[in-house]
């Protein structure tokens, strides 16, 4: 093997975000943020002005350009390939198209057990290839600089709800009326998701991407514990074995989910992503001390003033008290009207605190 590359992923390798994924001991708290590379940037902005969604997206040279645009400015420990959850839905056969002002449309949603028997599961190379090459640019910019990069993908359930709804949701009417009625066309679709999605998932791991995240948005704000239990937990465990075999860390993420994070760290992840509506040091109490955490500043801290924005990590960071495998993070995406200053302070300040 090349000396140089075997020395490049050694960064990598001994990287403090991949160490605290491996609940190691770290020099500093490793801090990434969600959504860390978008709307909040200048530098994002002027490239969306020129350019749909969709277009960036499937760009794989402006996607890779967007990823690295928050490590070159604030220095995170870690990047995520910019992308979106949903366009691995348009390979299976669905009018996706990203509506300024509106979010997401799925044009042809899924009404009828003939629509679910209708989707493909086309290869990842063959349906998201633009977003696998650019994973391959990020990571070849960033091994040689030591900084991890992270690929992801939507848990079944948030793509599963999104298709049937036709876009976003309040209340999941038509989703939650399909999975209760019709269990077995339920279990067909997600498993034609898990299957899509693990797929996708290993290529990214193939591609260069050193962690995975499965994010599940919409879990906790549509069901309960049981319902989880019984609709969702069996198709993310399904997900997270197959992920195994990429053999790097992978970060088990969802919202609303607090008073049954154990029912979701059994379903796996390296790392277990916590929202902002349980304190960190429940949430981890819930998971498990086998398993890292990562999170969980509320996202509007960062629209206060500098003072709050410092109390309120502190607190976070105070909650770890000292122990190995937190990354740390924001319980959701970050906002748009996010100032850069107050992302580039929060970076410093998380990164000059030791670990104990």
């Amino acid at each position: 093997m090349n000396t140089a590359v075997t020395d490049t992923q050694s960064l990598i390798e001994t990287s403090t975000f991949l160490r605290a994924c491996r609940r190691e001991p770290v020099d500093h708290t490793p801090i990434w943020l969600m959504r860390q590379a978008g709307r909040y940037m200048p530098e994002y902005r002027a490239i969306r002005a020129k350019h749909s969604m969709l277009e960036v997206i499937r760009t794989p040279e402006l996607a890779a350009e967007i990823t690295l645009q928050p490590i070159n400015a604030f220095g995170m420990d870690a990047a995520i390939i910019f992308s979106d959850i949903l366009p691995p839905l348009v390979g299976m056969g669905l009018n996706l198209e990203f509506v300024k002002g509106e979010g997401p449309v799925i044009y042809n949603p899924i009404r009828t057990v003939a629509d679910i028997e209708a989707l493909q599961t086309p290869p990842a190379e063959e349906n998201m290839g633009f977003t696998l090459e650019a994973i391959r640019l990020v990571a070849a910019e960033l091994t040689p600089r030591g900084v991890p990069l992270i690929g992801f993908a939507g848990a079944p359930f948030t793509l599963a709800s999104y298709a049937i709804e036709g876009g976003g949701s309040k209340n999941y009417e038509k989703t939650k009326a399909l999975m209760y009625q019709y269990p077995d066309a339920w279990d067909m679709l997600m498993r034609k998701l898990a299957t899509v999605q693990a797929d996708y998932l290993l290529n990214q791991a193939k591609a260069g991407a050193s962690a995975l995240q499965l994010f599940d948005s919409w879990a906790g704000l549509a069901l309960g514990m049981q319902d989880y239990v019984r609709y969702i937990q069996p198709y993310n465990t399904l997900l997270f074995a197959e992920l195994e075999k990429a053999k790097v860390p992978t970060i088990n993420f969802s919202t609303g989910t607090a008073l049954y994070l154990d029912e979701v760290a059994a379903c796996g992840g390296s790392v277990i992503g916590v929202d902002w509506r349980i304190p960190l040091d429940l949430a981890w109490e819930k998971v498990g001390f086998n398993q890292a955490v990562q999170g969980n500043l509320d996202p509007t801290v960062l629209l206060t003033d500098w003072e709050t924005v410092k109390t309120k990590v502190d607190d976070v960071l105070r909650r770890v008290n000292g122990r190995s495998g937190h990354i740390f993070n924001l319980g959701h995406g970050i906002f748009p009207n996010v100032p850069t200053d107050t992302v580039k302070r929060l970076v410093a300040y998380v990164q000059e605190q030791t670990s104990r």
